[in-house]
């Protein structure tokens, strides 16, 4: 039981993200951004939190700045939401598989014009 934890606590992490990040914050660099999942070490002492940013590069990276800035309320708030002994250290990372799958899709979309 206690292997499943991890995966517990993470998903729990990313639902509370979630929220606090559509609710909480104020950033005007913050865009439209969309936790894609969380992995959580075994010791649940740091959680990488990947997201997906919707714009430009610029516009990614404005938002991953305004994140990393906030991420000091995120992971007091998420203390306060989630009954854990110690809070894990929050670390963004950017999800490029929806970037990556968009690109095969086209590609694939590419191919199958040429066929017919």
């Amino acid at each position: 039981m206690a292997n499943n934890r991890p995966g517990r606590v993470a998903e729990q992490i990313k639902k509370e993200l979630s929220l606090l990040i559509q609710n909480e914050l104020k950033d005007p660099r913050i865009g439209f951004v969309t936790i894609t999942g969380v992995d959580v070490t075994n010791d649940l002492s740091q959680a990488k939190v990947y997201l997906s940013v919707f714009g430009s590069e610029e516009e990614k990276q404005a938002s991953l700045k305004g994140i990393e800035r906030a991420s000091g309320f995120l992971r007091s708030e998420l203390g306060k939401l989630i009954r854990l002994r110690h809070t894990p250290d929050l670390i963004f990372k950017f999800d490029e598989s929806i970037a990556y799958g968009s690109r095969i899709e086209k590609l694939l979309g590419e191919i199958s014009k040429e066929d017919k």
